[in-house]
């Protein structure tokens, strides 16, 4: 499964680790990925996601899921958040 973010998109970085002596050697930067379970008030029932924690902290927020995916630009969501997103406003009208 990818280490991706599914309301952000945050995916995998890659660097490189620097030594004192300035040898350098690849690295990883891996997003904080969570499976959490967020209430949809819209849909009236729980919506399980692996997202990152800074997306966790930013749904909070931002007052929950249906709010965060309303409020936030649909270039900015990736395709699995748009679906969510589209149930949710087909729901509220």
């Amino acid at each position: 499964m990818a280490r991706r973010c599914a309301l952000t998109g945050k995916d995998t970085l890659f660097g490189a680790n620097v030594s004192h002596s300035k040898r350098q050697t690849n690295r990883r930067f891996v997003p904080n990925i969570q499976q959490v379970s967020l209430q949809s008030e819209a849909l009236g029932r729980e919506v399980s996601l692996r997202i990152s924690t800074r997306a966790l902290r930013t749904v909070i927020k931002k007052g929950g899921l249906d709010r965060f995916l309303l409020t936030t630009d649909d270039a900015k969501l990736p395709p699995p958040a748009l679906r969510l997103k589209r149930k949710i406003r087909k729901v509220v009208g």
